[in-house]
């Protein structure tokens, strides 16, 4: 089945539970933002998703990108597809007006990449490194590259890589050997864009290093001038183009595209540079300063990724159990199994219980993840500063909370779903076994989930002592206990719970958001004192500490959708149901093995 957006689920927790409206509104960007203007560009954007880039996801997985000298060719209808797609003004939801964009929230662009995701994964690995790539060079880029590339990457005429990986250096990128070396007697074409590089190394794993979708593609390059130290102080970042400004073609080599078990529509290159000539971006030896810019972009792209994706299979199983039957079920048996043999899979409690949970997952990650995207903008365009503070601190703990457990959760969530199906679910015929490939990859690019963990806990967690965290969860105690718009984190104008009416389960679930909190804090005080005799021990433990700090976040999502739930409707409050039943419940186990023994 093709994969159609829930445009009403998302309106639902973009206006209802996280009342974005009026914050977007007060931001002098968006004031005419309004909620007409959105829920048309969220309609037109899952008209697109629907009708033009779901229908090419089964041939993009089974002819996938081909490859032959030197050259890819892309899967049938991808470059139609992306033609339309960014001569329509998608690739530009977001980017300012000033450079070719719409200038619209960061919110809707990143819904609109979860639509995208769920749609054709390996498809939208085209287009999603692009606003990273047009924030770093907006930010870090000369002038003269700006007037060169920037408009072309904001309307998406050219695509962009992110050239980091070495097959030596997967995420130690201090280890990094591609070298940059001044040209000696440039020409005044070289020196037009600024002093030129030669740029000498293999970059593996490039998404997009080489395609036919685009004209130019605009190569982002870590390397490493001569008289560079060692380590990431070393490196610097580079703007190599596929094509030169006069049209000859760069000395960039596309040496291969490799197998994968996933994203087959997607183009994964091991690149080489020849001597291709680059100009720098930012200062030497802050590259990879400039290339987080880029990096932050993807990861929270990525853990909108894991959302879509396990939306897709849920999609797919709950429409599965709905007109599949098999046995009887326990209990009364339901009206629409009057005079049938057996009953719609649907009514069996396992499989009501795994649709139910994953439903808990989905919906929570979309809270978390548009109040990041919320949070960005706020960040951006607040004019208080305590409050553009406040956003920052909430999306550099949050971010890789969502990389890290929601890519987990589709993966091991999208094999629930498959379960859904039985045999069948095993078969291509389906579809649902190439959700399940595809998101594989997310648990792994953009920093590994176990590099997430490790910066939420050892980096950010105690790299002040758990001063920001404390905050964090001092604003979600507050904001559960309804007291007031300014202590929400999406607080300021209409931001909080105060107000809202009571539904659903509301008062439980808000309960144990505090519980959670303050037992987390107390964990986190744990932690801290065990590091000064035992550093290590934060290592092994990082990545329970990540999925506690998931399972609070996830509570406090609920209550919110709770409290907005104000007529009980059943399609919000089973799934309230379950979380509190089958997905909290692990918090306590995750609290013990924080405390527990380190390593061996």
């Amino acid at each position: 089945m093709n994969h159609q957006p829930n445009t009403a689920d998302i309106q639902f927790i973009l206006q209802n539970v996280l009342q974005v409206q009026p914050q977007l509104q007060a931001l002098a960007p968006y004031g005419e933002a309004d909620a007409d203007l959105m829920q048309q560009v969220l309609e037109e954007a899952a008209r697109f998703v629907a009708d033009k880039v779901a229908p090419i996801r089964r041939d993009g997985d089974e002819i996938g990108a081909h490859f032959a000298n030197g050259t890819v060719t892309m899967p049938p209808g991808s470059k139609e597809v992306y033609a339309d797609f960014w001569q329509n003004g998608w690739a530009s939801l977001s980017c300012a007006p000033e450079d070719g964009g719409q200038g619209l929230p960061e919110v809707l662009n990143q819904v609109l990449y979860e639509m995208l995701s769920a749609a054709n994964h390996g498809w939208t690995m085209a287009p999603g490194l692009l606003h990273g790539a047009y924030e770093c060079i907006r930010h870090h880029a000369s002038d003269e590259l700006k007037a060169a590339y920037l408009s072309k990457v904001a309307s998406g005429e050219w695509l962009a890589t992110m050239c980091l990986t070495e097959a030596h250096a997967g995420s130690d990128l201090g280890l990094v050997r591609t070298k940059a070396t001044p040209v000696a007697n440039p020409s005044a074409a070289d020196t037009a864009l600024g002093a030129p590089y030669s740029l000498e190394g293999t970059k593996i794993f490039i998404s997009g290093g080489e395609h036919d979708l685009t004209d130019n593609i605009v190569h982002l390059v870590l390397a490493r001038l001569p008289d560079a130290p060692p380590g990431p102080k070393g490196l610097s970042l580079f703007l190599a183009p596929k094509f030169m400004p006069d049209g000859s073609r760069n000395a960039v080599v596309c040496e291969r595209i490799e197998e994968k078990m996933g994203i087959h529509g997607s183009p994964t290159c091991v690149m080489r540079f020849d001597g291709a000539t680059g100009w720098l971006v930012g200062q030497h030896g802050k590259g990879l300063g400039a290339m987080f810019v880029m990096m932050n972009a993807a990861r929270l792209h990525v853990g909108l990724q894991g959302v879509g994706l396990l939306e897709a299979a849920w999609q797919m199983a709950n429409a599965y159990a709905q007109e599949r039957r098999q046995m009887r079920a326990p209990g009364p048996r339901p009206a629409d199994s009057a005079g049938q043999a057996a009953d719609l899979i649907m009514a069996h409690p396992a499989i009501r219980r795994i649709l139910d949970t994953q439903r808990a997952w989905i919906d929570a990650g979309r809270v978390l993840a548009y109040q990041t995207a919320l949070e960005l903008d706020l960040s951006h365009h607040h004019p208080d500063a305590a409050r553009r503070e406040r956003a920052l601190r909430w999306c550099s703990l949050v971010t890789p909370v969502l990389k890290s457990a929601f890519t987990e959760q589709a993966f091991h969530g999208g094999s629930d779903c498959l379960q859904v199906f039985g045999g069948h679910g095993y078969v291509r015929e389906w579809g649902i076994e190439q959700v399940l490939r595809d998101a594989r990859i997310a648990m792994i690019y953009e920093g590994t989930n176990e590099i997430q963990a490790i910066d939420l806990l050892v980096r950010k967690v105690m790299g002040d002592q758990g001063q920001a965290l404390a905050a964090l969860l001092g604003e979600l105690r507050a904001d559960v206990a309804g007291q007031g718009t300014e202590c929400a984190p999406g607080g300021g104008e209409g931001g909080g719970m105060a107000g809202a009416g009571a539904g659903g389960s509301s008062a439980g679930t808000a309960a144990e958001v505090a519980r959670m909190a303050d037992a987390l804090q107390a964990a986190t005080t744990g932690l801290l004192a065990r590091a000064a005799a035992s550093p290590e021990h934060a290592y092994w433990v990082a990545g329970d500490y990540l999925r506690a700090v998931t399972l609070v976040l996830m509570a406090w999502g609920w209550a919110r959708i709770d409290r907005a739930n104000v007529t009980g409707d059943a399609r919000w409050s089973n799934p309230s149901h379950a979380l509190r039943t089958w997905v909290l419940p692990e918090f306590e186990m995750r609290l013990s093995l924080l405390a527990g023994a380190s390593g061996r």
